[in-house]
């Protein structure tokens, strides 16, 4: 990690909970907050990644999202609080860095907080990025319902999915994390030696990795797709063309429902974090549409 990049994690008191949070790059830059998918703690989003969007001139800040990580954990199967912690969280990190207003950049599920953000707090987003994520709900009149999972990974979550793994058992949650990038990729191949370095990380720096899994109990929060076009910031929408879970046609009703939205195919992509051989492509795009501040 170059050390001129990337400033140390720190814990900050957030809504009654601690929150771990890392930045890079410049604090008087553009403020780039990236908020992660379901049960991802900070490290999924690479330090390489970070510190090429911190070259690009943005303050770069990353968080461990509460049940992961070094932030607040709770027995896992119990999670005390809904979907709006998890939104109230994001704004509680640019309230406690400072920040009046952001760039947002969130996947999966971060990509539903982001949406939630930037229609309920429109004033702390100065730019939005949605990866792999949904507007979530039925289609209206004037769009199609959203396309469906595909039949395979329908078919594995009717099986029961993957069993969980020994918790303490490095190894075993290493390949566990391994199998399930395979089951949600596209055609682009897992890189094995990646997903290995930063579950290693993510085992190495969790004291209860297991409750990470409290965040698929949530409720997904208020559908917000109805308020979409209330959306008035710069919007890039980066979708892969091979996700199972959430196929091109969730990318495309984002695209369609936020006045301005530009769609990025990522070719071969499935539902998963950006692969680093499309890096070049999601960097440039996000350092694009985050370019100055909004007043």
């Amino acid at each position: 990690m170059t050390t001129q990049q990337a400033h140390g994690e720190q814990l900050l008191q957030i809504n009654g909970v601690e929150l771990c949070v890392q930045t890079f790059g410049d604090p008087a830059a553009p403020a780039l907050l990236l908020i992660g998918g379901a049960e991802a703690s900070m490290d999924w989003w690479d330090d390489e990644f970070c510190e090429r969007l911190a070259a690009g001139g943005r303050h770069v800040v990353r968080y461990d999202t509460r049940d992961t990580g070094r932030s607040t954990t709770f027995p896992p199967g119990e999670p005390p609080y809904g979907s709006d912690a998890l939104l109230a969280d994001a704004v509680g990190v640019l309230d406690g860095l400072g920040v009046a207003a952001a760039h947002i950049v969130g996947v999966s599920m971060g990509g539903g907080i982001a949406q939630q953000l930037a229609v309920h707090h429109p004033r702390r987003v100065a730019s939005l990025t949605l990866v792999a994520t949904s507007p979530g709900g039925p289609g209206g009149p004037d769009q199609p319902d959203l396309p469906p999972m595909s039949a395979e990974l329908a078919k594995r979550f009717a099986e029961g999915g993957e069993e969980a793994p020994d918790w303490s058992d490095r190894e075993a949650v290493i390949a566990y994390y391994i199998e399930g990038e395979r089951t949600f990729a596209g055609t682009i191949p897992v890189d094995e030696v990646w997903v290995r370095r930063v579950v290693g990380r993510v085992w190495d720096r969790s004291p209860s990795l297991a409750s990470a899994q409290n965040h698929w109990q949530l409720d997904g929060g208020e559908p917000v797709r109805a308020r979409l076009g209330e959306i008035a910031v710069p919007t890039l929408v980066l979708h892969g063309s091979a996700d199972p879970l959430l196929p091109y046609g969730h990318g495309e009703a984002l695209a369609r429902e936020i006045s301005g939205a530009r769609l990025v195919p990522l070719e071969g992509m499935g539902h998963q974090m950006p692969p680093p051989e499309l890096w070049d492509t999601v960097i440039a795009e996000i350092l694009s549409v985050s370019e100055g501040e909004r007043l």
